[in-house]
C-alpha cells in the first residue's frame, strides 16, 4: 500500500528538505529582500492551495507581508491578469504542470514581479517559469492522495519565513520539526483501532483556526478523495456564521485544536458542538480536551507556527483508515488522477 508507505515517509522528505534545501532557501529570501515586495501573491490548486492558506497565515504573522490567493481565471478565461508588478509571486504546483498556476507566474513574471516556483519536479513547466525555483526533495509521489508533497510544501514555506525573519526561535524549532513528525506519526497508531465506528458516516466537518485553518481544509480534502463522502473544512470562527446549523445528534466534527493562540476558541466551538450531540475527534496536544473527546487523535507540543505539519498526519492517517475499512481503493482513488491539469 503506497500510501502508508508516503504517509510514513514525512519525516525523512522534511529532514532531507531542511538538510539539503536549506541554500536554495536561503538564496531566495536574499532576491526577496532585494526586491522589497510589497505583497506577495500565492496561486495554486487542491492540496496546494492549502499550503498557500498556511502561507497566508505565517507570511503574515511572521513577516507582516499581506498575502492575497490568486484568481487563475482572471489570467486563463478572462485576459485581465492584476497589476502583480510589485508582488511576490509564487506558485505552487506538486507536479509542476497546472497550466493556470503557471499562467499566474508568467503573466506576473512578464510585468516585473518576483516570481518563485514550489514544485517537486526540477525539469517541471512551472519551474521553469518561475525565476526562482524552490524543490520540495519529497521523491515520487504514486498515491494520489498527496500526503509527503503537502508536508513538504508547508515546510518549505515556514523555511523561507524562517530565512526571510532571520529569527533564531523560529530556527531552533524547525529543527525540531523532523522529529516532531516522526512522534505524531507514532501517536497514530490506534487509529485503525477505532476507525469502524465511521464506517457508514456519509458527512463531515472538520474545523481549524489560524495556522491550522489549512489544516482543517487538508484533511477534509483527504476523506473526500479517499471516501467520497461529504465533507467539509471551516474556520471555527466561520462555521458559527450558519454552518453549525448542521450540527446534530451522532454529526462527526474533527476539531484541530493544538494549544496556543486559537485554543480558547476551539474549546469553546467544541463545547457547542458537544452541546448539540456531535462525536468529536480531536486532534490536540492538550489533554484535557483529548479526554473530553468522542475520540482522541494526539499530537505532540509543537510551536504554533508548526503545529500544520504534525497535526495533519493523524488526519491523513483517519482517512486512509476510514477508505480501508470501506474497502475503497486507497492508492487510486475512483474518478482521480495524480496530475490534475486545469487551465
Amino acid at each position: 500500500m503506497l500510501l502508508k508507505q508516503e504517509i510514513a515517509q514525512q519525516p525523512d522528505v522534511i529532514r532531507r528538505l531542511l538538510d539539503e534545501g536549506a541554500a536554495a532557501t536561503g538564496a531566495v529570501a536574499s532576491a526577496i529582500r532585494e526586491f522589497d515586495p510589497v505583497f506577495a501573491c500565492i496561486a495554486a490548486r487542491g492540496t496546494s492551495d492549502h499550503a498557500a492558506i498556511y502561507a497566508q497565515y505565517l507570511f503574515g504573522a511572521a513577516l507582516q507581508m499581506p498575502v492575497m490567493l490568486a484568481t487563475p481565471s482572471l489570467h486563463t478565461v478572462y485576459d485581465r491578469s492584476a497589476n502583480l508588478s510589485k508582488a511576490l509571486v509564487i506558485g505552487i504546483s506538486q507536479s509542476g504542470k497546472a497550466e493556470d498556476v503557471r499562467a499566474v507566474l508568467n503573466d506576473a513574471r512578464s510585468q516585473g514581479a518576483l516570481t518563485l516556483a514550489i514544485t517537486n519536479y526540477q525539469d517541471s513547466p512551472l519551474a521553469a517559469t518561475g525565476a526562482y525555483h524552490l524543490p520540495l526533495r519529497a521523491d515520487e509521489e504514486f498515491s494520489v492522495a498527496a500526503t509527503k508533497t503537502y508536508t513538504a510544501q508547508l515546510t518549505a514555506i515556514a523555511m523561507l519565513a524562517t530565512a526571510l525573519a532571520d529569527d533564531e526561535e523560529m530556527r531552533s524549532g524547525l529543527k525540531k520539526l523532523p522529529g516532531l513528525a516522526t512522534e505524531s506519526l507514532a501517536l497514530t497508531e490506534g487509529i485503525a483501532d477505532w476507525a469502524q465506528r465511521y464506517r457508514y458516516m456519509d458527512r463531515l466537518t472538520v474545523l481549524g483556526r489560524g495556522f491550522n485553518y489549512a489544516t482543517a481544509c487538508e484533511i477534509s480534502l483527504k476523506v473526500k478523495e479517499l471516501t467520497y463522502i461529504a465533507s467539509e473544512g471551516y474556520s471555527e470562527a466561520d462555521f458559527r456564521h450558519g454552518p453549525i446549523a448542521v450540527v446534530q445528534e451522532g454529526y462527526p466534527v474533527i476539531l484541530v485544536a493544538p494549544q496556543g493562540k486559537t485554543f480558547s476558541a476551539m474549546r469553546d466551538i467544541f463545547d457547542a458542538v458537544e452541546e448539540k450531540g456531535a462525536e468529536t475527534l480531536v486532534i490536540s496536544n492538550d489533554d484535557d480536551l483529548l479526554r473530553a473527546a468522542t475520540k482522541a487523535m494526539p499530537i505532540p507540543a509543537a510551536p504554533e507556527w508548526l503545529s500544520p505539519v504534525v497535526g495533519v498526519i493523524p488526519g491523513q492517517v483517519f482517512a486512509m483508515c476510514q477508505a480501508l475499512t470501506r474497502g475503497y481503493e486507497v492508492d487510486k482513488p475512483r474518478g482521480l488522477s495524480k496530475v490534475t491539469i486545469t487551465e
